[in-house]
């Protein structure tokens, strides 16, 4: 398996809110202020989620599987 570059720190809720702040405008949207807690909690969320895939070690010569089943 090749090694991989370390991923980054997991953003803080000020990194986090740059971020809303910054994708706002660009998406055109609009957001209440009592909303803001909940999507910070959302995207710390979603941060961690991502991380625990992207840390996963697969080697790198892993074929899909033919067939799924549940």
């Amino acid at each position: 398996m090749t090694d991989l570059t370390p991923l980054a720190p997991l953003p803080d809720d000020e990194a986090l809110g740059a971020c809303i702040d910054a994708m706002l405008p660009l998406l055109g949207l609009a957001m209440e202020p009592d909303w803001r807690p909940a999507v910070v909690a959302n995207l710390k969320a979603v941060s961690n989620a991502a991380r625990l895939f992207l840390e996963f070690p697969l080697p790198d010569d892993l074929e899909p599987a033919p067939r799924f089943e549940a």
